[in-house]
């Protein structure tokens, strides 16, 4: 098995030992406590980040989670993604009888036991998940959000066979988990997976001695490999791009405009005026009521959608999916049974509704959403009473 997953790299003066796992597996996690305890290197990678590397160490940190903060923070998206993707990896470790991230975990104690300087070599996942959602455009966002809600359903409990824990092998966790997506969001594979490449391989190269020991998933061997002989932009691929200053225009642009054209419909009459703010109130509202509805929010939450969206949507900076969320989470309070389900509810639609916790974070999002499309429709609505 030796020989198939592990790859040594010369580079200068240092060598530098690669081995490709999968996260569920035992054998890797075995292989891992092997070679390092042979090799005894002067450093050892994980594919990890401050986040993840944290998780591991205290895996009922989602316990402790405020919602609230959450949603301030504006978050929620970021939460999703995260829960996912810990969940995904649990529903297959639990098949295959192992613990998420053994071998990550192995590689952090085998360092402890040899005396080896420890590095997360990942990029944290949040600016990954970032990059991704800030270098789509608006029609992507809205189809990965519509793929990621219909692929919850997935209740196959099958057995995972011999040839599937091989693919593992082959697959990055991340890239594992929105496997299906790559071909529609060719974006994601390159973030996901060529931009690590490069960030994975930048940290091992310059980690401390002269002999160096990387866990890694087993997608990213080859890519690092050749990478580690390349120059790589760490500012660049390290960091979240910001929002684009076009984007921030229309942002602003869009309210100003909608505001105008209600100004000029009472120039031209009041029952026009009334108009154009009725068909503002009822589509936004309303639409953002309905999707928060149609989430089974709690009644108050609904009207909250109602009653600020139209408000909202003026201001850029401000979105009514985090007043329903905020409502939602403040009268149906998470019990320490949703945060305990979440890793099995959050792959079942049914799931989603039964859990509070997850059912607050979908609120948000479908709120915003039905108040986004709400603006367009009452925007089209508003021009077109005026050049009547």
């Amino acid at each position: 098995m030796e020989e198939e997953y592990v790859t040594r790299v010369q580079y200068q003066d240092k060598e530098l030992i690669l081995i490709a796992t999968a996260h569920v597996s035992k054998a890797s996690a075995e292989l891992v406590k092997e070679v390092i305890d042979r090799e005894q290197p002067d450093s050892v990678c994980v594919e990890l980040d401050e986040d993840r590397y944290n998780n591991i160490k205290n895996p009922k940190k989602w316990s402790d989670t405020d919602l609230t903060k959450v949603i301030k923070d504006g978050k929620v998206g970021f939460m999703l993604a995260n829960l996912v993707l810990s969940s995904y990896q649990n529903k297959l470790a639990k098949q295959l009888d192992t613990n998420v991230g053994q071998e990550m975990i192995q590689g952090i104690r085998s360092a402890e036991e040899t005396g080896a300087e420890l590095v997360l070599a990942d990029r944290s996942i949040q600016t990954t998940f970032m990059r991704i959602w800030r270098k789509m455009n608006l029609k992507e966002k809205f189809d990965l959000i519509l793929n990621l809600f219909f692929a919850l359903d997935d209740e196959d409990e099958n057995e995972i066979t011999d040839e599937e824990i091989n693919n593992l092998l082959q697959k990055d966790m991340l890239e594992g988990a929105m496997a299906n997506m790559k071909d529609e969001f060719p974006k994601i594979a390159d973030i996901l997976l060529h931009e690590r490449d490069q960030y994975l391989a930048n940290k091992i190269k310059n980690a401390p001695g002269k002999k160096v020991v990387a866990v890694l998933g087993g997608a990213h061997v080859a890519g690092v490999t050749k990478e580690i002989f390349k120059e790589q932009n760490m500012e660049e691929i390290g960091t979240v791009p910001p929002a684009g200053k076009g984007g921030k225009i229309i942002g602003w642009l869009i309210p100003v405009l909608i505001v105008a054209l209600i100004a000029y419909g009472f120039v031209q009459g009041v029952d026009t005026g009334l108009q154009q703010v009725g068909s503002w109130v009822l589509w936004n509202g309303g639409l953002a009521a309905l999707f928060t509805a149609l989430m089974l929010g709690h009644p108050l939450s609904i009207i909250t959608a109602f009653v600020v969206a139209p408000i909202s949507s003026l201001n850029p900076m401000l979105a009514c999916g985090w007043f329903a969320g905020l409502m939602e989470a403040h009268i149906r309070k998470p019990k320490v049974e949703d945060i305990n389900n979440i890793s099995t509810d959050v792959f079942s639609i049914k799931g989603f509704f039964h859990n509070r916790f997850l059912r607050t974070l979908l609120i948000v999002v479908m709120a915003n959403l039905g108040s986004s499309i709400g603006t367009i429709i009452a925007g089209i609505d508003i021009i077109k009473n005026v050049f009547k």
